[in-house]
């Protein structure tokens, strides 16, 4: 492990009016996305929007690095240059998810474990040598009635310990994804609870495996009430909510803190984010690392056209440096109607 390169990495990833790309929707995940604009999901049309999106004029002012899929960062260019080394090029830092999707937990209804460390240490090898500078692996936590158990959480920080340490072995920056889901009908302060509890452990799992904090980063979701609840998501109280659980369970030594966006919509996530750099009162860059918050507009635009591919990446520009606002505190609400 050469914790010079982890640190270098982790901290341009989280540069200044900077985020990342989150293009690393699973081949089902897509299948949804390209459904909902009456797209047909092929490897060639996903080819076709990554590379509208990686090619977008300007976005290396406001996008870091680019989570990838595994098809996609086997994939090239109209021009036969391969996805990570197209980044790479422009300054933006390849990156790839290595978990393979969270499954059913035996013996425990509701709850989630993630798969993907058989095999690992050798897929990082190959992600490596195509130009991968950084790693990803999302834990997922549901809330209910009477979940999360105690070892469901244990069990997605023990798995997220272990990506990590073969990550920073392999040099590759880690992004340790603990999501507590937004689903469900439960209030802040439940999910205030949820979170505390999963990070506490994930830290403590993270130490036990020797993790290097200054070599990482946190890709964590906003403590919010569930979707269901019938209550408003008011920016302001879930930066405070947010910022005070990480302040007692986050070491200062983590880089920086990536938010998903968890489901909420473009403009709430980004204002989520606007709200708590506004509060100037981390020690941690607070950045972003979103997927359908950036995309779910671009989509739209896009609808598998040719014509409308300049559109569409007009569109992806704007919410980045939007996002890029909101790192600084600077974004208004207003902003979303400017062309």
């Amino acid at each position: 492990m050469n914790i010079d390169v982890l640190k270098s990495t982790a901290k341009e990833l989280v540069a200044p009016g900077k985020g990342i790309l989150a293009a690393d929707e699973s081949t089902g995940s897509i299948k949804k996305r390209f459904d909902a604009v009456s797209v047909e999901s092929t490897p060639e049309n996903h080819r076709i929007y990554r590379q509208l999106i990686f090619k977008t004029e300007g976005i290396e002012e406001y996008i870091s690095g680019v989570i990838m899929f595994d098809e996609t960062i086997r994939q090239l260019t109209d021009d036969g240059v391969p996805f990570p080394k197209s980044l790479q090029d422009r300054g933006i830092i390849p990156g790839i998810k290595v978990d393979t999707g969270a499954k059913d937990m035996a013996n425990f209804p509701g709850e989630k474990i993630t798969e993907g460390l058989d095999g690992l240490r050798e897929r990082l090898t190959e992600y490596k040598e195509m130009g991968a500078r950084f790693t990803k692996w999302r834990a997922v936590i549901a809330i209910g009635d009477v979940i999360p158990i105690k070892t469901c959480i244990e069990s997605n920080a023990e798995a997220l310990a272990r990506f990590a340490a073969l990550s920073q072995e392999a040099d590759l920056v880690p992004i340790v994804e603990p999501e507590v889901l937004m689903d469900g009908n439960h209030d802040i302060k439940k999910s205030e609870e949820v979170t505390y509890k999963t990070l506490k452990s994930v830290f403590a799992k993270l130490s036990e495996h020797r993790v290097d904090f200054s070599g990482m980063l946190l890709k964590p979701n906003w403590i919010h009430p569930g979707k269901e609840s019938g209550q408003e998501a008011v920016d302001d109280e879930i930066a405070e909510t947010t910022l005070r659980v990480f302040k007692d369970v986050i070491p200062v030594e983590v880089q920086g803190i990536v938010f998903l966006s968890g489901g909420d919509s473009p403009e709430e996530s980004t204002g989520h984010l606007n709200a708590l750099n506004k509060m100037g009162d981390a020690p941690w860059q607070i950045s972003f690392s979103f997927g359908r918050a950036l995309q779910k507009p671009v989509l739209e635009k896009w609808g598998g056209k040719s014509e409308n591919v300049e559109n569409a990446q007009k569109e992806f520009y704007k919410r980045a440096k939007l996002n890029s606002l909101a790192r600084s505190g600077k974004y208004e609400k207003e902003m979303e109607k400017e062309d």
